[in-house]
């Protein structure tokens, strides 16, 4: 049995209501409805725009890709420099350690005090005598000639002195007394260590005569004195060096007298030191000569020249230094010039009352000289 089919319905896209199918309008809402033209098929099939292929992927694998492309990048790059010479490997600069600074903190100055004022003396005056020149003179004070012709208004040759002419001589320029001390200079300390005895040729001496004398070898004394030949003549300086001698041949030597000591080094004070009437002692030191014998000693002759002489000490010690008495002190308020030496003595006998007599057993040495004030005696009120 065939069943009919319902009538064929639409549904008004306004308001929903079901409609039949030839509807042109809706009963309920009013909306009108426009029959659909119906198309023409044609034979021919659908013409197709080409489309690309795509791929799809996730974004963890999009970044991971992204990453190995830039490395890769990175790594042509760097090689393509390195190639050319631009790229320079990296040199590791080592850390430097600061080292703690240590601030020094000053100490105050001391503030100098100064001493008072040397006020200068007047020149000595001196007499002229019979046989006097002006370097004599200046040669007794230990000061230079021009400076008498200055202070005399002398002429230039100083050559008009006469008796009793009185004459102004300056007095010596105070000078510091260095610090004590035994040393020599190269070759002083070379003559000191060695030892030399002067020694004038005389009518018939030879070298080889000298030489068995003083038993020094020939070679020794030529060597010494810078001789080229074996010949010498009479009044002919040498120079014979102690330190060179033989020794002595034989089983029973002959004892000898022992040869003089040089000339010892005055130290202490320096030539033209002038002391005030402050100083109540002035000690006068000098180099050693050597191990002295126990006969042996050395004199410290001590002159009071501008008392003119007659002041004068001589005074025998074993010790390298002296201290000046008080007893040579002058006494009239004026500043004496004192002239010292030192020699090297031989006990060969002794007097009746016991005291040693000494020999001459070296060479004097130069001459020193200073200065010497007075006390100040005391004005009593009348």
């Amino acid at each position: 049995m065939t069943e009919s089919n319902p009538s064929a319905t639409k549904v008004c896209p306004t308001c929903g209501t079901r409609l039949s199918e030839n509807a042109t309008r809706c009963l309920v809402c009013g909306r009108t409805f426009t029959s659909p033209t119906p198309s023409k098929k044609t034979d021919s099939a659908p013409i197709q725009s080409t489309r690309l292929p795509e791929v799809h992927l996730s974004l963890p694998l999009a970044i991971g890709l992204g990453v190995i492309i830039l490395a890769l990048g990175a790594l042509i790059v760097f090689f393509g420099l390195q190639s050319s010479g631009m790229v320079t490997n990296a040199t590791t600069t080592p850390t430097l350690t600061v080292t703690p600074t240590f601030t020094i903190t000053p100490l105050p100055s001391p503030t100098a005090t100064e001493g008072p004022t040397a006020t200068p003396e007047p020149p000595l005056e001196y007499t002229v005598k019979v046989g006097d020149y002006c370097s004599n003179i200046a040669a007794i004070y230990h000061v230079s000639i021009q400076a008498i012709i200055e202070l005399n208004n002398l002429p230039p040759e100083c050559g008009t002195l006469y008796e009793n002419q009185k004459l102004l001589i300056p007095r010596p320029t105070p000078t510091a007394s260095p610090a004590p001390t035994g040393t020599l200079a190269p070759a002083e300390a070379t003559a000191q260590a060695c030892g030399v005895v002067p020694y004038t040729v005389k009518d018939g001496d030879t070298l080889g005569s000298i030489s068995i004398n003083y038993n020094i070898s020939v070679e020794s004394i030529k060597n010494f004195n810078n001789l080229t030949s074996d010949n010498v003549w009479i009044n002919m300086y040498l120079s014979l060096p102690l330190c060179e001698r033989r020794p002595t041949e034989g089983p029973t030597p002959t004892p000898t007298a022992p040869p003089p000591y040089p000339a010892v080094n005055l130290l202490l004070p320096a030539d033209g030191t002038v002391f005030t009437s402050a100083n109540d002692t002035i000690t006068l030191q000098w180099a050693s000569a050597g191990t002295l014998r126990e006969n042996e000693a050395y004199a410290v002759n001590v002159e009071d020249v501008t008392a003119g002489g007659d002041a004068k000490i001589t005074q025998y010690v074993t010790d390298t230094k002296m201290i000046v008495p008080v007893s040579m002190r002058p006494t009239d308020n004026t500043n004496h010039i004192f002239r010292w030496s030192v020699v090297v003595v031989r006990q060969n006998n002794t007097t009746q009352d016991g005291q040693p007599v000494y020999v001459t057993n070296g060479i004097v040495s130069q001459s020193r000289v200073f200065g010497w004030s007075g006390t100040v005696s005391s004005t009593q009120a009348p």
